[in-house]
């Protein structure tokens, strides 16, 4: 797992195991004033900041934990421990709000549309109207006889099995899409899971419904993070995380630029779609580089890979055994592509313009889509810091030189800014 989705997914319990280490252990005693105003505060920061970028599963979760929280209120009159209608309250709350959790999870961002949000406003009108049933008050006939209807066992099992349930769904939904917006509903889930542990009202209750709330609109800001600072597409950092990065090396480093053969032909010939499993299939083989590198995408079908405290010839082999495994690597086509049946023999027809590469990269096409297979090539050119000065635009200028030359050299090799090398034995396979 990337180590990004492991702060994602840890960064929230964290906080959520401070928050309970402060609270039980006497460390902090807010009031009730405090913790209402956090509450609140955390809500409706959580709805602004949902409305802002457009994520109606958040907005509809922070609906349904305010709605959750007021309910128990409500029908437990603030007492603690609270009545029956409080306690069925609880009973009710504790099937209702893992459901809702699990369900906004499958729901996809629709935006703030009448048609997006009106399922999910009229499912919680109608689980409010349940609720509101469920727990009405007793006649006072039955409360004169003494006549209680407390909370039965099978149903605070039902609760306890509902969140695990709900937990061990949303966790493999984290695993499977690493976003935070499936780890702020697991933290929330949990929060709430002690807030109903704790009676869901009073002090202890108040403050685990509040991190609910903050975990859910921390969840929103760090969405806002990825979506800066890594690529959507291939998940590896940005060009404005390579960037930062630059301001952060000393001397010495280096700087390898990464570029797909004949890009533009692949996504001509097979679509952008095939063009983009392209870019992911070999994003993935940069997110394995050895030697201490660290791959970005600063754009296109180009790459950069930082080696700190590495010089050319330290990280030399391990960018040839990158450079073979892209070469290794084969991407199964969907299927044929209407473009390739269409434009391929009058592409094989054409006159090469460049050099002999150029035709037979053309051929391999052709072969290549027989078979329903793709592969690709890359080309890298490499370049080390001066400790005299030990700039990193230099650097890189240097590397995209060097890349050029590699190019030029016939693709599929490794150029280094201080002395041309000689041509690896492997040869070109597919697109490159």
């Amino acid at each position: 797992m990337p180590l990004f989705s492991m702060k994602t997914l840890l960064t929230p319990g964290i906080c959520l195991l401070a928050v309970a280490a402060l609270l039980h252990t006497g460390l902090i005693a807010p009031s009730a004033a405090v913790v209402s105003y956090a509450f609140y505060g955390a809500w409706i920061a959580g709805l602004l900041l949902a409305r802002r970028f457009h994520s109606t599963r958040i907005f509809s979760a922070l609906l349904v934990l305010f709605l959750a929280q007021q309910a128990i209120n409500y029908f437990s009159g603030g007492h603690v421990p609270p009545g029956a209608p409080g306690i069925k309250a609880l009973a009710a709350i504790g099937l209702l709000l893992p459901l809702d959790f699990v369900l906004l999870s499958f729901e996809r961002e629709k935006g703030f549309t009448v048609s997006s949000l009106a399922p999910v406003g009229l499912l919680l009108f109608v689980e409010s109207v349940i609720v509101a049933v469920l727990c009405r008050p007793e006649p006072l006939a039955a409360v004169a006889r003494g006549i209680h209807h407390p909370l039965p066992a099978p149903l605070a099992f039902a609760t306890q099995l509902a969140f695990a349930a709900a937990a061990v769904i949303l966790l493999i939904r984290f695993l499977l899409f690493r976003k935070p917006a499936e780890s702020g509903f697991l933290s929330a889930l949990a929060a709430c899971f002690l807030a109903l542990r704790f009676g869901g009202v009073g002090l202890v209750p108040s403050v685990y419904f509040a991190a609910a709330a903050f975990l859910l609109a921390g969840s929103i800001v760090e969405t806002s993070y990825l979506l800066a600072y890594h690529d959507e597409l291939t998940t590896l950092p940005s060009r404005r995380a390579f960037h930062d990065a630059l301001l952060r090396l000393e001397a010495p480093y280096s700087i390898a630029m990464v570029d797909i053969d004949h890009f533009k032909r692949c996504n001509d010939t097979y679509g952008h779609d095939t063009g983009d499993q392209v870019l992911r299939m070999v994003a993935s083989r940069l997110a394995r580089v050895s030697g201490g590198g660290q791959a970005y995408r600063c754009g296109g079908e180009e790459f950069a890979i930082l080696f700190s405290g590495k010089t050319t010839n330290d990280v030399i082999d391990h960018l040839e055994k990158l450079r073979a495994d892209i070469e290794a690597s084969t991407l199964r086509l969907r299927g044929p592509d209407r473009r390739q049946e269409m434009r391929g023999p009058d592409r094989r027809n054409e006159r090469p313009r460049g050099r002999g590469q150029t035709g037979h990269a053309i051929r391999q096409l052709s072969r290549e889509a027989s078979s329903n297979g793709l592969s690709v090539t890359a080309s890298i050119g490499i370049a080390t810091s001066r400790r005299e000065n030990p700039s990193a635009e230099e650097v890189i200028q240097a590397a995209d030189k060097a890349l050029y030359r590699a190019k030029a050299a016939g693709r599929n090799r490794i150029e280094t800014a201080s002395a041309p090398r000689r041509r690896s034995r492997a040869k070109s396979a597919g697109i490159a």
